[in-house]
């Protein structure tokens, strides 16, 4: 077993935003995401992105009350998992 498969991070938040995962909370998630090395990838209905990709998690067109799953992989996938928690327990930093 590599160091990569052992540090698998799994966890997941609800949108809490009015009007879901738009543009500007997405742009907030992909500039979180990217700042770590690890591989972090949002699940929604069946649907799995790179939370890297501003497109990937537009996709998703998760609405406000929607559970994504988070799972990172790589060195730093705790840490990634616990920024981007924290993120959408802020409401991606958006104050309408």
């Amino acid at each position: 077993m590599t160091l990569a498969q052992q540090n698998k991070v799994k966890s997941s938040f609800v949108v809490m935003n009015e009007k879901g995962l738009h543009t500007r909370p997405s742009t907030e998630l992909v500039k979180c995401a990217s700042s770590f090395k690890s591989q972090v990838t949002l699940v929604y209905q069946n649907l799995s992105v790179n939370a890297k990709s501003l497109l990937g998690i537009l996709m998703l067109a998760a609405s406000r009350g929607s559970k994504i799953k988070i799972e990172a992989e790589g060195e730093d996938a705790e840490t990634a998992v616990k920024a981007i928690l924290d993120l959408a327990k802020n409401k991606f930093n958006i104050k309408y």
